[in-house]
């Protein structure tokens, strides 16, 4: 199902509690997929990296899946990702000259909706050429994902926790990557029905998403956002609501204690606190601003 900006504001309270679930890399295992298989080789493409593809790689690895910016927005990460081969001495030395995408960064620094179909409507307006092949390489990195990520089941205790917050909690699907590609991951293991809502990149951000669909409608300590990324943690704190890490590199770990303790503990009021400040000082330290290259 698709929805707007307008549904998410317009939805109500089923349910005494809210639950705002991230999708790739804390209900599924994709993050390390769609980034070495799909972004990877779609960056050193489209952006003509060859001349330094190692280091091309371990600057998307770090940035999407290693770093304070993993889950962050496409295209973000991509000006990361260069202004990081920029900065590298190792690139530097070569004489290679990084992409600087200024238009790029026109594009994120407007405040429109940081996905393709925005971006298409720049194009169509400008005919600018590098937001022209942004588009281009965007829509590779989706097809690739449709051509190569599929199969890849829920981490374990995934569906068990959803079937126990069902009879209490309204269940959102918060994401940046396109609706699409959630919904069908969603659909293809059968837990699709168990989201009241699927808000994409498309609805804006997450903190944008929590904001329409739970804010004023649940009492604060009712809301609960569970994601692997700082940006997750950013959303919930920007609402004043409260937060659960899937440890990357723990995530089965992290989905058993949500199943075995934090729901009870959120049910109860409970979580908020020293509970809560332990499991997200423990999820920061996973996720360092600075590169292993640079330490």
């Amino acid at each position: 199902m698709e929805y707007t900006p307008e549904v998410l504001r317009n939805f109500q309270p089923r349910h005494s509690f809210f639950i705002g679930l991230d999708s790739d890399g804390c209900v599924f295992d994709t993050m390390e997929i769609k980034q070495k298989e799909c972004f990877c080789p779609n960056n050193i493409r489209y952006w003509r990296l060859q001349p330094v593809a190692k280091y091309a790689r371990e600057a998307t690895e770090f940035v999407s899946l290693y770093s304070r910016w993993r889950g962050s927005n496409r295209f973000p990460a991509l000006v990361r990702v260069m202004d990081l081969l920029a900065e590298r001495a190792e690139v530097r030395e070569r004489g290679f000259a990084v992409p600087r995408l200024p238009k790029l960064r026109e594009w994120i620094a407007s405040g429109a909706p940081l996905s393709n179909a925005s971006l298409q409507q720049w194009v169509e307006r400008t005919g600018d050429p590098e937001l022209r092949l942004v588009l281009e390489w965007s829509e590779a990195v989706n097809r690739a994902v449709a051509e190569i990520v599929f199969g890849i089941p829920p981490f374990p205790y995934v569906k068990e926790s959803i079937a126990k917050l069902l009879p209490k909690a309204d269940l959102l699907c918060v994401s940046q990557t396109p609706g699409a590609v959630v919904a069908r991951e969603w659909a293809e293991h059968g837990i699709l029905e168990a989201a009241a809502l699927i808000a994409g990149q498309e609805l804006g951000t997450k903190k944008e998403h929590l904001r329409l669909a739970a804010t004023g409608k649940y009492p604060a300590d009712h809301i609960l956002m569970v994601g692997d990324a700082l940006g997750d943690l950013e959303a919930a704190q920007a609402n004043g609501v409260l937060f659960y890490p899937i440890n990357p590199g723990g995530e089965a770990e992290s989905w058993r204690r949500f199943h075995d303790e934090v729901l009870e503990l959120f049910w109860s009021g409970q979580y908020a606190g020293a509970y809560q400040a332990e499991r997200i000082a423990e999820f920061r330290s996973l996720l360092p601003e600075t590169p292993p290259w640079q330490r």
